[in-house]
């Protein structure tokens, strides 16, 4: 994807990533046919991922300040299609209702409205959210998190650069066809991270349960992210060729965003 195809900015704030691995067998009836899990030494893996947005305002328009900063929570996996890696997310949560309505109309993503505080005590991040869609399972978080650790870069071939470094979105509309969505952003800025999960129920709600072993914890501070247009099952023959040499420069260039 070429810089100037991106409609939508967003800035990722104070995350957590939180990973589990997970057998093939138990996240396969939870993806869509068309996509394979992509796996890591023969393991699927699921992630958690608290988090605040900020800046969030598509290409022609400023920010809104009602619309452009609130927390959301996602439970993702991995997957590939037609050879391009990507992220599939098996729900998300977020308090703002039209940004909800919005990714589920258009994005063709499994949001939630959800009641949700993240707040900064000392140098960690407190974090609860409470699922209160009516037509979803319910569902909730409590965090505490907090960096520790200085701050890496993941190396190619690593399993941290296997989780995050993503650079798409899949997903599948309600008569089963494939979008996707093209990610640009620089490499991520890592740290290892420590987390006390005061109750989480999103495997639950989502079909399947968390294994006892402890997660992968690591923790970024700030991301800035341009987005692309969800594109069709018909539309998506460009993921089959590989990256664009400036999708690739990207990784490694932030200035980028600042076009």
């Amino acid at each position: 994807m070429a810089d100037q195809s991106w409609v939508q900015r967003q800035e990722w704030r104070d995350l957590l990533f939180a990973h589990w691995p997970l057998r093939v067998s138990t996240l396969r009836p939870l993806i869509p046919r068309s996509l394979d899990l992509d796996c890591f030494d023969g393991r699927a893996w699921v992630g958690i991922v608290p988090f605040r947005m900020t800046g969030v305002r598509l290409r022609w328009l400023p920010s809104l300040p009602w619309l452009s900063t609130f927390p959301e929570l996602n439970l993702r996996t991995y997957v590939r299609y037609r050879g391009q890696s990507g992220i599939y997310f098996l729900s998300l949560d977020a308090p703002n209702p039209l940004a909800v309505t919005i990714a589920r109309r258009f994005y063709h993503l499994p949001y939630h409205r959800a009641e949700i505080t993240m707040r900064s005590l000392g140098d960690s991040i407190i974090y609860d959210c409470r699922r209160r869609q009516r037509d979803a399972p319910p569902a909730a978080l409590g965090v505490d998190y907090r960096p520790r650790g200085d701050a890496f870069r993941a190396n190619p071939g690593s399993l941290e650069h296997f989780l995050v470094e993503r650079y798409a979105l899949f997903c599948a509309s309600e008569d089963g066809r494939v979008h996707a969505c093209r990610i640009q952003h620089s490499a991520w800025e890592l740290q290892p991270a420590e987390a006390e999960f005061r109750r989480n129920s999103l495997a639950e709600a989502a079909g399947f349960e968390l294994p006892e072993t402890e997660p992968l914890l690591w923790y970024s501070g700030q991301q800035a992210t341009l987005l692309s247009a969800p594109q069709t099952e018909q539309e998506c023959h460009m993921f089959a060729a590989g990256e664009e040499p400036e999708l690739r420069a990207t990784r490694t260039n932030p200035a980028f965003l600042g076009r």
